[in-house]
């Protein structure tokens, strides 16, 4: 098995171990990002403002119940696993390949690489897409009442009107989609997901150089020992992952904006015919505070995910290696001789 497969399986586990983990900050996060409103309602919002991560999951618990804490979890996991797969098992090969080729003194080849594993990462963003469409839709899913509508029923109508409605689940989403844009209405903010693409190259380009660094110092220091532990794994993920986070986080609002349920009616300063009209509306009606809406979130639910998923990652590498390493020594075992009586 090689080094990078085994570094993409073990990334896509601890991908899946972070989201689980982290998933109700995520569903809180997005539903900051896609909060629309003006200067003006912002400023006669105050108290809406003022609440904290937790006093919105406290919300949304007690006037929604915990599984919407937990809504699009089943694709995000799916999404997630074959991201960082793909992420870490491309990242890994052509760290090795430049490596080699490095030594070599070739550098036209060298090229070729980057340039066909920023084209792998970019089909994963083209296939996988549709995937976060529909987890942002099951994320601002809420369950809203209606108080006017109700007044002008019948009473037998009110009842009917108050019992709890289906669960919004893949389903829901997927024909909800369907029905506002059609097919490719699966792709909505893939513009802005490409470009993100740098994030995770920053992030692995911070964390590999940070990596590198505290090994080379440990090496120097205690006389050729160079292990790392799994907490000094989860502090230099979590930096890694804050600075990608701070360069790149407009960029993902306004792909949650994009990818959330349209406003159909109404406000027009709401409705986004793309990426660019998108930026230019937010810019004029909210400024440019609208593009770091619930960065504070964000940046805890990043770090944290990506500390958990490196720290996971790098305890199954090492237990793999260990796997791997017994077993071949058992193949390559000599059997004793028999003995002679």
């Amino acid at each position: 098995m090689s080094d990078a497969l085994i570094n993409g399986l073990a990334g896509a586990g601890g991908g899946i171990i972070a989201q689980l983990i982290t998933y109700p900050l995520q569903t809180v996060n997005t539903r900051q990002q896609t909060e629309r409103e003006s200067k003006e309602e912002r400023e006669s919002k105050e108290e809406r403002r003022k609440l904290g991560t937790v006093e919105q999951m406290y919300q949304v618990v007690r006037h929604e119940g915990w599984d919407r804490l937990y809504g699009g979890l089943a694709p995000s996991l799916v999404g997630t696993s074959a991201s960082q797969y793909v992420r870490i098992f491309y990242f890994r090969r052509l760290s090795l390949l430049s490596a080699m080729i490095c030594c070599e003194g070739i550098g036209r080849e060298k090229f070729s690489l980057t340039r066909l594993a920023t084209l792998d990462v970019c089909v994963n963003v083209l296939l996988t897409n549709p995937i976060w469409v529909v987890v942002t839709r099951m994320q601002t899913h809420t369950k809203k009442s209606q108080p006017n509508r109700a007044a002008s029923l019948s009473s037998e109508e009110v009842i009917l009107a108050t019992v709890e409605p289906p669960p919004y689940g893949t389903s829901h989403a997927i024909q909800e989609v369907y029905d506002e844009a059609g097919v490719w209405g699966f792709w909505k903010g893939v513009f802005p997901t490409l470009i993100m693409v740098s994030n995770p190259a920053i992030q692995f380009m911070l964390y590999e150089t940070l990596l590198k660094r505290l090994k080379k110092r440990r090496l120097s220091s205690n006389k050729g020992n160079n292990d790392v532990t799994a907490l000094e794994i989860f502090l230099l993920g979590a930096l890694a992952k804050l600075g990608a986070t701070v360069v790149t986080y407009p960029l993902l609002v306004v792909k949650s904006r994009l990818q959330a349920k349209q406003v159909t009616g109404g406000d027009k300063r709401h409705q986004y015919g793309g990426t660019f009209d998108a930026i230019l509306k937010m810019i004029r009606y909210e400024g440019f505070y609208g593009f770091y809406k619930g960065m504070g979130t964000k940046i805890v639910q990043s770090v944290l995910a990506a500390a958990v998923l490196f720290m996971v990652k790098e305890e199954l590498v090492r237990g793999s290696r260990w796997l791997l390493t017994r077993g071949t020594r058992d193949l390559v075992k000599p059997k004793p001789l028999p003995k002679v009586s």
